[in-house]
């Protein structure tokens, strides 16, 4: 075996970057969004053990729902690098290149096994560029094959070094094969049919038998002539630790998946829900087809699924020919390579190897798998395929007649094989563009059709996606998750009568309970969606919330662990006011679902409403141990700290809402919350900084106006509280309390009696009740001298509260100087502090608006969970408004507040008195 060199690898690794260069910029598209973007098993907070646990998507093996991927090395690469970019695609991309570049490398080391130096760089090359790779290499899931060909070939040529001088063994690659094999099967299933490759390599390559000569022996051994030859005797020791070793994998996978097939719908493999013999003539079909892709590209499709290859239901379909016209040339290069001895035909026979034997896990052979034709399996078949081609052409190219034309056409091939992957790059851009290239292949496929819709529906195109999703279910009329996208599009266009109409179409097509019969059903995890989804468009109906309780509770009966059934009707208990069966539905959830940020969440919220802080912050917190960053639980718990009273909270509360701002740095309650908590210290300064930023990103942020004003006044800068006052005003001219104090300011500060008169009869004119202000335009007729005026004023203020004491004093007050005789003569001197005398002295009555504004709890939940979606991917979360309610503990400020502003009236009744 020769060995490569460095012009060798420069090459290749030139060929691999001029081919994907523009992979770089292709974003995560397809299955990359359920496997990178929605998979909490990259998060550097999730244990790296649950890598282990669950499958390649982060669903636990032991849910049904689970696809049985079981691919952990695979994950931790690209947990490596979220923990390097986070979800910058660029980097994995980058990664996906130079894994590619790293398999060709090796390729071409296995291809010197069996080729000259020459044939061996053609097949390398033509491995690097073939554009079926471009779904492998592109598409960031196809990773798990890019790793598990690496350590396929590596134990493939550390088998090969296992033959010692004389035939005898030599244990340590074997060994070493082993445990790559182990690492291979971690990455990607097919990584274990490695075995298969060795054990063909060591009877026919390595010690050069052919079949007949193994069947004479086996004969003669059989009938007593003669005894098994030492050779074979160490091939048959080999082959069984092989074996041994491989079925102990077997054993170890099956108990992985707890011995459970993954489930699909027979929109993912229509043959194999088929009957005989459409089912065997459709699956014998689909292996011409693959071989002809690898040996004609140009009709590359991201997704073959449903209706995209048409079943093969008689004997008589035309396709049958060439099911049977491949079969005929496979079956003569198998007799020739397993009949005749020789280079040529040992290198034909492990071409066919590396094509057959690694097909094996997608051919529906032993078990039917999620797919009809997926581009990206035959990654490793494809090394069998270049072997052949680079075989063939250099025993034509060995003819002189042929020699320039075999040149040309080989350079040909290849230039044309590198433009089209460079080419078919580009589709993988975006999901748009990726899955209209696909429809421009296939358009009997509902899944393509609904997949352009997801794509135009996540930019906002509604109306462009509702014409998709409408073909999706014309081309598949029982296609459940097409009626259902339907359905959710019409909601997002708000015609909520066409969206109920869908979704009801959508639950007809659902099995039926018939009467007095009982059977079984197999329902895809997805499709109970619209059982969801129906539930939360009725439920906008407050006459209809009983019906949608019923749907969820019909959704649950059908599956006892649907989690998400439990979460959104546990949110419509709540809004029922029926806060304990919620707490009950969001526990049983969390049975199903310990791990789950947002479930802690919610029962928080549930403990808000249920007059429970304590037990709220509690879960708070361990929806805060689950996810560091869950936004909503670091905003809420913030505010619940807040709102406690206790001190020593505080220094957490700022910590929290400070990791809130730096997630939604352009969300101005985290600044205001802050400066609120700022206020509570005596820190002014820090709480004006605070207060201006939240007023920066809103400007009409009502209570940030406010308190912004407030605290100006509470720190003698009342006449810069003036513009800010001025400002509210402008955006909220009813705002009672700020009327108020720009009253007090301009009777205080500005000494303009008339100003302050304005503010307070406005809030007459809204409020002809409010007793602050009817109280202070009392106040104002004082400092106008009108007594009579003003003792009607009390009088009447008295009326609106007659158990408010300061009221009947302050009215005694002013008759008493009616009724003195000496009233002309003494100078009246209240007016620095006449604006004072009302019913809660502005500076405390006005007490911060701490929480008037900020954000409100939120219950998360789930609407409209995206059907027959290319990687089940689900809809971000919406939220429902909870109305906050004041505190115990902040009642009792209130009153501290108001026995302070009590004993300022005292104060002030003495200057009114003239003592």
């Amino acid at each position: 075996m020769a060995d490569i060199n460095l012009r060798e690898i420069t090459l290749i690794v030139g060929v691999v970057t001029a081919c994907y260069w523009n992979s770089l910029f292709c974003g995560f598209v397809f299955d990359d969004v359920s496997a990178i973007l929605d998979n909490k098993d990259l998060h550097p907070s999730t244990p790296l053990k649950t890598l282990f646990q669950n499958d390649f998507w982060g669903t636990p093996m032991s849910e049904e729902r689970s696809h049985k991927s079981y691919r952990p090395l695979t994950v931790l690469t690209f947990r490596l690098n979220y923990l390097f970019s986070e979800l910058k695609p660029m980097s994995y991309h980058l990664l996906n290149m130079i894994f590619h570049a790293v398999v060709s490398v090796i390729f071409l080391k296995v291809c010197k096994l069996f080729l000259d130096n020459r044939s061996s760089m053609i097949a390398s090359l033509l491995f690097a560029v073939h554009p079926i790779h471009t779904e492998a290499v592109t598409g960031v899931v196809g990773r798990a094959e890019l790793l598990s060909s690496i350590f396929f070939l590596a134990a493939f040529l550390s088998y090969t070094k296992s033959k010692g001088p004389d035939n005898s063994i030599v244990w340590t690659p074997i060994a070493l094969t082993v445990v790559l094999v182990a690492i291979a099967t971690l990455c990607k299933e097919q990584g274990i049919t490695v075995v298969g490759i060795c054990c063909v390599y060591e009877v026919f390559i390595a010690q050069g038998y052919t079949l007949p000569l193994l069947c004479t022996t086996a004969g003669q051994f059989f009938r007593g002539k003669s005894s098994i030859p030492f050779s074979m005797l160490q091939t048959l020791i080999k082959l069984i630790v092989l074996m041994f070793s491989t079925l102990l994998l077997v054993v170890i996978r099956v108990q992985v998946i707890q011995s459970q097939l993954p489930v699909f719908t027979r929109f993912d493999n229509p043959a194999a829900v088929s009957p005989t013999p459409t089912r065997q003539l459709t699956f014998n079909y689909l292996l011409p087809l693959n071989a002809w892709l690898l040996l004609n590209p140009s009709e590359l499709c991201c997704d073959w699924t449903m209706g995209t290859i048409p079943l093969i239901e008689s004997f008589l379909d035309v396709r049958n020919l060439a099911t049977f016209t491949f079969f005929c040339f496979l079956g003569a290069l198998g007799v020739f390579s397993l009949r005749y001895p020789g280079d040529s035909s040992k290198t034909v026979l492990m071409a066919l190897c590396l094509m057959a034997l690694p097909f094996i896990p997608a051919s529906n052979l032993f078990f039917p798998v999620g797919f009809v034709v997926a581009e990206r399996v035959l990654y490793v078949p494809s090394m069998g395929f270049c072997i052949l081609v680079a075989h063939g052409w250099q025993k034509i190219s060995n003819k002189s007649v042929l020699k320039k034309l075999s040149w040309v056409c080989l350079s040909m091939m290849i230039f044309t094989h590198a433009l089209k992957t460079l080419h078919r790059n580009w589709d993988w851009e975006s999901e748009y563009t990726l899955f209209m290239s696909a429809l421009k292949v296939n358009k009997n496929n509902a899944k393509l059709w609904n997949n352009v819709g997801h794509a135009l529906e996540n930019e906002k195109n509604f109306e462009r996606a509702l014409k998709y999703f409408l073909q999706a279910t014309h081309v598949q009329p029982d296609d459940i998750g097409a009626h259902m996208n339907v359905g959710r599009t019409y909601k997002n266009l708000n015609r909520t009568k066409e969206a109920e109409e869908s979704y009801m179409m959508a639950k007809s097509l659902m099995p039926q309970i018939i009467p007095g019969k009982k059977y079984a059903a197999r329902i895809a995890p997805n499709h109970l969606n619209v059982y969801i989804n129906l539930a939360n468009l009725i439920r906008a109906n407050e006459s209809r919330l009983e019906e949608a309780d019923q749907l969820y509770r019909q959704a649950i009966s059908m599956r006892p662990d649907f989690k998400q059934a439990y979460i959104s009707r546990g949110e419509l208990l709540l809004k029922m006011n029926k806060p304990l069966k919620a707490k009950e539905a969001y526990l049983k959830a969390l049975e199903l679902d310990r791990n789950n940020a947002d479930l802690w969440y919610n029962l928080a919220i549930v403990h808000i409403e249920l007059k429970e802080p304590n037990e709220a912050l509690k879960n708070f917190n361990r929806a805060l141990e689950l996810n560091p960053k869950h936004k909503l639980a670091l905003f809420n718990s913030a505010i619940l700290m807040q709102e406690s009273g206790e001190v020593k909270l505080r220094p957490e509360a700022r910590k929290r809402l400070l990791s809130y701002i730096n997630e939604e740095p352009q969300d101005a309650n985290g600044y205001f919350n802050l400066g609120m908590l700022a206020m509570d210290d005596k820190k002014d300064s820090e709480a004006e900084v605070w207060l201006k930023k939240a007023i920066k990103l809103q400007a009409d942020f009502r209570s940030a106006l406010f308190n912004l004003a407030l605290l100006y006044s509470q720190t003698a800068k009342e006449l810069m509280a003036l513009p800010i006052l001025e400002e509210l005003l402008r955006h909220y001219p009813d705002h009672i309390k700020g009327l108020i104090l720009k009253g007090d300011i301009l009777m205080n500060q500005k000494k303009d009696i008339l100003g302050a008169k304005k503010c307070f009869e406005k809030i007459l004119e809204m409020d002809p009740t409010n007793v602050q202000g009817k109280h202070n335009l009392c106040v104002v007729y004082f400092e106008e001298k009108d007594l009579l005026k003003a003792e009607r004023c009390l009088v009447e203020t008295l009326a609106l509260a007659p158990h408010e004491e300061y009221i009947q004093r302050h009215l005694n007050i002013v008759r008493d100087k009616i009724s003195s005789s000496s009233f002309a003569e003494q100078p009246v001197s209240p007016a620095d502090k006449t604006s004072g005398v009302e019913g809660e002295k502005i500076p405390t009555e006005n007490v911060k608006e701490v929480r008037s504004e900020p954000r409100p709890t939120q219950i998360i939940k789930r609407s409209d969970n995206k059907s027959q979606s290319k990687s089940n991917k689900q809809l971000g979360k919406n939220t429902d408004k909870q109305t906050p309610h004041k505190t115990t503990k902040e009642i009792k400020e209130i009153e501290k507040k108001r026995v302070a502003a009590l004993k300022r009236l005292e104060e002030i009744e003495r200057i009114l008195n003239g003592e």
